[in-house]
């Protein structure tokens, strides 16, 4: 699924505050310019992605059956 399709059904679904979504389609993003970048450009933004999905925590904890 590209960026476009993944934030349309982000939106359709009224997901905006599932962060882990949003952390998915930084992801996608990301692949679709890795083209573009440095290898620098390229590993910065992806430790910034790594560390912000970090941040979320163990979110999944008690509400695993919704969203695996």
């Amino acid at each position: 699924m590209n960026s476009e399709k993944l934030a349309k059904y982000i939106e359709d679904t009224d997901s905006i505050g599932k962060s882990w979504l949003l952390v998915q389609l930084r992801l996608q993003k990301l692949a679709e310019a890795k083209p573009d970048l440095s290898p620098e450009e390229y590993k910065a933004s992806l430790e910034d992605i790594y560390q912000a999905m970090m941040n979320l925590g163990e979110w999944w904890v008690g509400i695993e059956g919704e969203v695996f």
